[in-house]
């Protein structure tokens, strides 16, 4: 590379430093440090590898950068200084209320694909964006920001294992190797060949380099963009703090803003103007997609016994057949799920992400970001290892779909460890989230398609064992509706369920009825958001709700009418699974954690 670059590149990197230093100092909080270890290697990414048009974000052509290391923020906020998007007065509101420059990324800014801060997560979307590049045919890259620190998170060798396995060609990981993490040293310092080993072992291209050298950092992207048929890391060795004495390969420094601001940009030579032209898309391109067609849902009879998860299969492949933008992943359990339907359909559109729940959710984090539909199925109990990654969804404001199967003790003798007990509450206190939970396979025919339409993350709960069909073909069940299965006039009470329990309450009334206590059933299928207004009516119409649910007692069914009624001050039961079940069949575990028809009779009773 001829002097000139070098030296150009060297201003760059010591601007980002200074212009780092600078937006902490005036948050008085922030990370500086982490973002001067990198600014080398980013300075050379945006100056002559990046290809990215500024003015249209959206392009379909433009490159992915994620900063998985979310926490550099004002190194990712320099940049955008420097390319002319952003300017020095709002660089200084970082992390002021009401700035677009947050503590940690976030889409506000509309050049940042994903929320990150929570390591471990980057390189996993990333995966899923490269999957997306590799579907719909086009050329961009994906270049992720990591930080050594994060190597220790079991998500980023999920996303190796992933990428290596499929030779993601398009995606390349470069870790920011400055030996220090928050409170000391890291595991392996500045070993790279430590990290080199294992991302070699997952068949990854690896590089090592000098961090701070200009010329090994070009070489090392020229390499990667060159690399084919597998991911390529770059493992780059830097100094945490670099740059200014102080703070420069020192621990307790993480964090915080540097003591004496005005001393650290005078060491760095002052402030500068450095821009940096990023290189535009090299021409058009139109991402491929799948054609489509009339949308002909699955019609089960009326008392027709189906599995709702059955249902679940034959509905995505419908929507697949209408909509070439729909995507199905599964945690290895598609024949469990169902998705296998969809799968023996649409074999390029399904993808097996294995028994790996982070970086499931993450490749549909990183699919939706380019456009996808997707659809991602395991058991309901097995999302709890993916929470995080559907926090940070939701953070992202990213449209996804999930949908858990063998949801609660209605699975039967496989026992508590597969029984999905805490989905319900955990995907209900989700920013933005939609919770449905429907009781037939009519209804989650028609579910399934609502949730192609809905922003945010959505969450469907579906049944392993069958259930009667009570609704007929066709019918639309809206989000935040629920449907008035019994009512009369003279009702003392109203009984809400949703999914299996809805047939036990439809028993139970039928009893009740005979014994002369007529009471109302609501099946309350959208759970987030409710159905507000049918609650209320019942709420002061019979003054009495019986709430019953195959889930944990805490922050379910029950709680989501008590929200929407409570200040109404109707008397509300909580039916609900309390106890820790055991293995039974399934019409035994109903009546064990006392959610069956008998169990909400005698609650009724008890109430009147």
């Amino acid at each position: 590379m001829p002097e000139p670059d070098l030296q150009y590149l060297a201003e760059l990197a010591t601007q980002l430093r200074v212009d780092s230093v600078r937006a902490a100092a005036a948050a008085g909080s922030g990370h500086p440090t982490s973002s001067m270890s990198a600014a080398d290697l980013m300075a050379v990414l945006f100056a002559r590898h990046l290809r990215y048009d500024f003015h249209e974000p959206d392009n379909p052509a433009n490159d992915h950068v994620i900063l998985s290391k979310g926490h550099a923020s004002p190194l990712l906020y320099s940049l955008y200084k420097a390319a002319g998007v952003i300017d020095d007065e709002e660089l200084l509101t970082f992390r002021k209320r009401g700035s677009r420059l947050e503590g940690h990324p976030t889409p506000r800014l509309p050049w940042v694909d994903v929320a990150t801060g929570s390591l471990g997560q980057g390189l996993p979307v990333g995966v899923g964006v490269a999957m997306a590049g590799r579907l719909e045919r086009m050329p961009y890259r994906v270049w992720v920001l990591c930080g050594d620190s994060e190597l220790a998170e079991g998500s980023i060798w999920e996303a190796a294992e992933h990428a290596g396995g499929e030779g993601l060609a398009n995606l390349t990981a470069i870790v920011d190797v400055n030996r220090l993490g928050q409170r000391g040293p890291t595991r392996h310092g500045w070993d790279t060949g430590a990290y080199a080993r294992r991302f070699a072992a997952f068949g990854w291209h690896t590089v090592e380099i000098d961090g701070h050298d200009p010329g090994e950092i070009d070489y090392a992207l020229q390499d990667a963009c060159k690399t084919r048929r597998r991911p390529t890391v770059i493992l780059a060795k830097t100094r945490k703090g670099e740059g200014v004495l102080e703070v420069e390969n020192r621990e307790g420094a993480h964090g915080k803003p540097i003591k004496d601001a005005d001393k650290a940009v005078d060491e760095l030579g002052g402030p500068r103007d450095v821009p940096v032209t990023v290189h535009e898309p090299h021409g058009a391109a139109e991402p491929y997609r799948f054609g489509g067609g009339a949308l002909e849902l699955p019609a089960y009879e009326v008392g027709e016994q189906v599995a709702t998860r059955a249902a679940y299969g034959e509905a995505l492949a419908a929507l697949g057949a209408a909509c070439g933008e729909v995507v199905a992943l599964d945690g290895e359990v598609a024949d469990s799920t169902k998705t296998e339907v969809f799968a023996q359909r649409f074999p390029e559109r399904f993808f097996e992400m294995y028994i790996a729940e982070q970086q499931l959710v993450a490749a549909a984090v990183g699919m939706q970001i380019r456009g996808w539909t997707p659809y991602a199925a395991t058991f309901a109990a097995f999302l709890t290892r993916a929470h995080d990654f559907i926090r940070m969804a939701g953070v992202s404001r990213a449209s996804i779909r999930l949908v858990g199967s063998h949801a609660g003790v209605s699975i039967g003798e496989d026992g508590p460890s597969q029984m999905g007990l805490e989905d319900l509450a955990m995907m209900r206190a989700l920013y933005g989230s939609t919770v449905l939970y429907p009781c037939d396979a009519n209804q989650t025919a028609a579910l399934i398609t609502e949730m192609a339409d809905v922003e945010g993350v959505s969450y469907l709960r579906t049944t392993r064992g069958t259930t009667p069909v009570i609704y007929p073909p066709g019918e639309r069940f809206p989000v935040g509706g629920s449907r008035v299965l019994r009512q009369s006039s003279s009702d003392r009470a109203t009984i809400v369920a949703a999914g299996v329990t809805v047939h036990e309450a439809l028993a139970a009334a039928g009893e009740l009825e005979a014994a002369g206590l007529p009471v109302g059933v609501i099946d309350l299928y959208s759970v987030k958001p409710v159905d507000s207004a049918a609650l209320a009516e019942a709420a002061t119409t019979t003054g009495n709700l019986i709430t019953v649910e195959d889930h944990r007692l805490e922050g379910g069914l029950g709680d989501a009418v008590l929200d929407a009624v409570s200040e109404l001050g109707p008397r509300v039961v909580k039916l609900a699974v309390t106890e820790l079940p055991g293995s039974a069949k399934p019409e035994e575990q109903l009546a064990d954690a006392g959610i069956d028809r008998h169990a909400i009779v005698a609650a009724v009773k008890r109430l009147l």
